[in-house]
């Protein structure tokens, strides 16, 4: 027996590659092992920038007594939730259904057949808290598994049966109107946080795609509460601990109400989606944070998440060396008064001090602070401010880093190529345009067959095993979309084309309703099939924002009937639970809204030309398609029988199969728009 890690592409594997239990990677040998032994699936699943994971992985699974009796008894099983959502997805739900809670890592013990019988997150090496210790767990499972089969196989066999019971009936029953969309609205503003921003209390959540949500519905109803709520959420969250005010970028969330404390591990998804919605911010109002925060955390991603293929890493880890050997949380992070003296001197330390809130008693652990923003400096302060934040990063450079989880998502890719593609040709930066179309040449060269399928990760600019789900082809043809806009290149429309067709032909339900994964994916013990955006867009949401874009851009009745079948679930969830359909009530928005379909034609060195396409991209109106170039250019179906206007560039307006007289003024563009 041997662990079998060593070969796989997931970083959060490799991690396990060593330690003594015999792991299996997902698979159907693993299964058969363990029908041959009979004996039961001991199933683990984390990810790689998971801080309890790795705590139970040092104290449990490189434990040599714990190990042995994992080998002797079990058929140990490690997934990566990040490989594998459908995995995760499926035992998750069973989980929180026979907990009332979840989380990760997850500890499910499955029979041969991968039917669950028992539960848990984290167990400690020893009892405590009311918790048994995890070897009392392991000896536990193996006594019942010996001595009381029956009952181990009818906890399973009704798990499997109740599972398979709760299929969805959302979808179908028509899209959310004005009604549901204020409903929506009223359900946000009880669960707004007025004082600090954010919805709820402690743990909080940067909420990227309801804030996209409050930025579409003001630009639709010119509601002034909805944009209140999302531009001082967005300021609350970029002056706070969660943004990285040295190097930019956001962590996975604050473990207080005000933002302060991170929990530290900084992913791609959020980043991405969150410089999104700070450009989005910044059309919407002009302020001038929110262009910082915007530009600031899509130089995070390419300084620090860029892979040498050109894609996008997924994560950075919460903890790192904190300079004496020891594993800490926050460590890169986090500063000290003396830590500031030692790098500025006095003088500036004691102005950095008061400019990022570090106090003598510390605002995190061991009297450290993180770095927050309380209020902006004044002018007269601002050089000498952007000198200490230089000083202070190239010192931080020197800590030891945070762990990278170098494979690269396809889904999660996607979002990154959407917001660097738009932050790009909002500020004019097209080295940003530039470095989204090297990670879609990525997906393009590595994770899509010639029939256009998908590979949920590569590493190494090697393609994994793991087929892609739903989000990469949604998310995929989302930045696709976006690239498309941005560059004028009609081949990115084609691509999501592809993406899309095979969405509608693979992954489509009853009623308008969507799966996670493929009609002839692997067989779980459930299909899985979540609409509910968490901590990035559910595939489902996904799916209907990008049918709904594409067939704007081509008036394809299939891809628009799709997207209207896949909100109905909005409209049964969205006047009850908004926070958990961000996205689904973003992409409503723009189907209330048309989309608008604008087609900008005339020569590409013309600048009345570039002024109307800049103008369009501009725009506010919720989900609105750009197509520009030449006119009757074969690049986009929206530029066809697009003439000039008396010799001269010019814009077309279409929404709902009617279009507006063409404008050659770009004013005239902007109030249309």
């Amino acid at each position: 027996m041997a662990n079998r890690l060593a070969h796989e592409t997931s970083p959060y594997l490799l991690q396990h590659a060593d330690n003594p239990v015999d792991w299996w990677p997902w698979s159907a040998e693993a299964f058969e092992e363990a029908r041959r032994r009979d004996v039961p699936v001991l199933l683990s699943v984390g990810y790689s920038s998971c801080h309890w994971c790795h705590v139970m992985a040092h104290e449990s699974f490189e434990d040599d007594a714990t190990a042995a009796l994992v080998n002797e008894n079990f058929v140990a099983v490690k997934v990566d939730r990040e490989e594998r959502p459908d995995v995760d997805a499926v035992y998750m739900e069973a989980v929180q259904a026979a907990t009332g809670q979840g989380g990760w890592p997850m500890t499910v013990f499955l029979t041969p057949d991968a039917a669950p019988f028992y539960f848990g997150t984290y167990f400690p090496p020893e009892p405590r808290h009311g918790m048994p210790s995890f070897p009392e767990v392991l000896e536990g499972v193996k006594g019942a598994w010996a001595d009381r089969r029956d009952e181990v196989g009818e906890v399973a066999e009704r798990i499997v049966k109740d599972l398979a019971g709760r299929s969805l009936a959302y979808g179908g029953d028509g899209v959310p109107g004005e009604e549901e969309l204020a409903q929506a609205l009223l359900g946000l503003t009880r669960e707004y946080d007025a004082t600090r921003g954010g919805f709820g209390g402690a743990p909080k959540f940067p909420p990227s795609m309801t804030l996209e949500f409050l930025l579409r519905h003001h630009a639709r109803t010119g509601s002034e509460g909805a944009l209140q709520m999302a531009a001082d959420t967005c300021e609350a969250m970029a002056r706070g601990g969660i943004y990285d005010q040295l190097g930019g970028g956001f962590a996975r969330y604050a473990v207080d109400r005000a933002w302060v404390v991170p929990h530290f591990e900084k992913m791609l998804y959020d980043n991405a989606l969150l410089c999104r919605v700070y450009a989005h911010l910044w059309k919407a109002t002009g302020s001038d944070l929110a262009r910082r925060v915007a530009l600031e955390t899509a130089d995070f991603l390419v300084r620090e998440l860029r892979t040498p293929e050109g894609g996008f890493a997924s994560a950075l880890d919460a903890d790192s060396d904190d300079g004496t050997g020891r594993h800490v949380e926050g460590a890169y992070y986090a500063w000290t008064p003396d830590q500031l003296t030692a790098v500025l001197g006095a003088e500036d330390a004691a102005l950095a001090a008061a400019h990022y809130g570090v106090t003598e008693d510390g605002t995190f652990e061991h009297g450290s602070s993180v770095l927050q923003l309380p209020q902006e400096a004044g002018p007269a302060d601002a050089d000498r401010i952007a000198s200490i934040a230089a000083r202070l990063l190239a010192a931080r450079e020197e800590r030891e880093r945070p762990g990278r989880d170098d494979k690269v998502v396809a889904a999660w890719n996607g979002l990154a190529i959407a917001a660097l593609a738009e932050t790009g040709a909002l500020f004019d930066r097209p080295d940003l345009v530039e470095r989204a179309t090297e990670a879609a040449d990525l997906l393009v060269r590595v994770h899509m067959d010639e029939s256009a399928r998908l590979t949920r990760t590569s590493k190494d600019g090697r393609a994994g095993t793991n087929d892609g789900v739903l989000e990469d082809y949604a998310d995929v043809a989302e930045g696709f979309l976006a690239l498309a806009a941005v560059t004028g290149e009609g081949a990115w429309l084609d691509f999501a084309g592809f993406l899309l067709d095979l969405v509608l032909d693979r992954f489509t339900a009853e009623g308008g309703a969507f799966y996670d994964t493929a009609h002839d994916a692997e067989a779980l013990i459930r299909r899985p099939q979540d609409p509910t955006d968490n901590a990035a867009p559910s595939g489902w949401t996904a799916a209907a924002g990008a049918l709904l874009s594409y067939a704007a851009h081509t008036g394809s009745d299939a891809h628009r009937a799709a997207a209207e079948g896949g909100l109905g679930v909005v409209k049964a969830l969205g006047p009850r639970a908004p926070r958990f359909i961000g996205w689904g009530l973003a992409v409503s928005e723009a189907l209330l809204d048309g989309p608008r379909e604008i087609a900008v034609v005339g020569a590409s060195g013309d600048a009345v030309f570039q002024e109307l396409r800049r103008t369009a991209l501009l725009a506010t109106a919720p989900g609105a398609v750009l197509a520009s170039g030449a006119p009757d250019s074969e690049e986009f179906p929206l530029l066809k029988d697009r003439p000039l206007v008396a010799g001269g560039p010019a814009a077309y307006v279409c929404r709902h199969f009617t279009c507006d007289a063409p404008v050659t003024d770009p004013e005239a563009l902007r109030r249309k728009l």
